[in-house]
């Protein structure tokens, strides 16, 4: 497949300043394949709400890398996914990459609908990342010193958002990944109290956990401005996907590329050095 891409024909990376899509973007450049990003905040804009923005994003592309924002688990998104790929295939679309989440309902919906397409597709279906504790809206609070999350002892296998753009990388320019589901996750469980301990140890620095009911935890994302939907979309996901149904190991990273994924502890060094969390 990596040999079949032309000028005339890219690559489309959806969601390409995010945590996933800005790093499968930047290996597809790396490597010389032609390529085209597109976001919410990008010119020409891609919304996933506004089909009209779809179209010009789809000429003259070959294969897709689908990374649904905010999230897959959104009510409705079966529909959005329904026309989206229907267009692609309309307008020559051969391969679909779908970046999906475990244990989500709509999701799940969302993947057969890319299944029954009729072109060649791949899934990659990602435990939660750990990037959310450096790049999303957890961030500021590890600044803080204080993480209070609404959820208990349920046991996460965070994945690094480089070890899935590595797995959406190799299915969209190698066939022998064709129709293949790839649930991918870190390669051991840990609870979030844990995950701060171990950020906090690669940092040198004193971070807090403490758990909080929903609605309070609500009331703190309300206070740093984080938008309605994504409020919601977190409330969903610590309430109804945290509750012990992801709580095991998957081998989707050393399926498709034949190594192990990285562990949260080298995440977690690997961004400290960055300074990242520097205060």
């Amino acid at each position: 497949m990596s040999n079949t891409t032309t000028e005339h024909k890219q690559i489309l990376v959806t969601g390409s300043t995010g945590k996933t899509g800005r790093r499968v973007l930047q290996r597809l450049l790396d490597r010389g394949i032609p390529v085209r990003g597109v976001s919410g905040s990008g010119n020409p804009r891609f919304d996933w709400n506004d089909p009209a923005t779809w179209e010009k994003a789809l000429n003259n592309i070959r294969y897709v890398y689908i990374s649904y924002y905010p999230d897959l688990a959104v009510p409705g998104t079966g529909k959005v996914m329904e026309a989206f790929t229907k267009m692609a295939v309309e307008k020559g679309v051969q391969k679909l990459v779908l970046l999906s989440g475990r244990g989500e309902e709509e999701a799940q919906v969302c993947e057969k609908v890319v299944m029954n397409t009729g072109v060649d597709w791949s899934i990659v279906r990602a435990s939660w990342f750990c990037q959310n504790f450096s790049e999303g809206s957890w961030l500021e609070p590890i600044l803080a010193g204080h993480m209070p999350l609404p959820v208990g002892d349920i046991g996460e296998p965070f994945i690094d958002a480089d070890d899935i753009a590595d797995v959406a990388v190799a299915a969209l320019t190698d066939e022998k990944h064709n129709k293949k589901l790839y649930e991918v996750t870190g390669p051991r469980l840990l609870t979030f109290e844990e995950a701060i301990k171990e950020i906090a140890r690669a940092t040198g620095r004193k971070i807090t956990f403490e758990r909080v009911p929903i609605d309070a935890y609500s009331a703190i994302l309300a206070d740093y401005g984080l938008p309605k939907d994504v409020i919601w979309l977190v409330t969903y996901l610590f309430t109804e996907v945290l509750d012990g149904r992801n709580e095991s190991i998957a081998d989707g990273v050393q399926q498709a590329l034949g190594r192990k994924p990285n562990d949260f502890s080298e995440f977690a060094r690997k961004t400290a050095a960055s300074g990242v969390w520097a205060q």
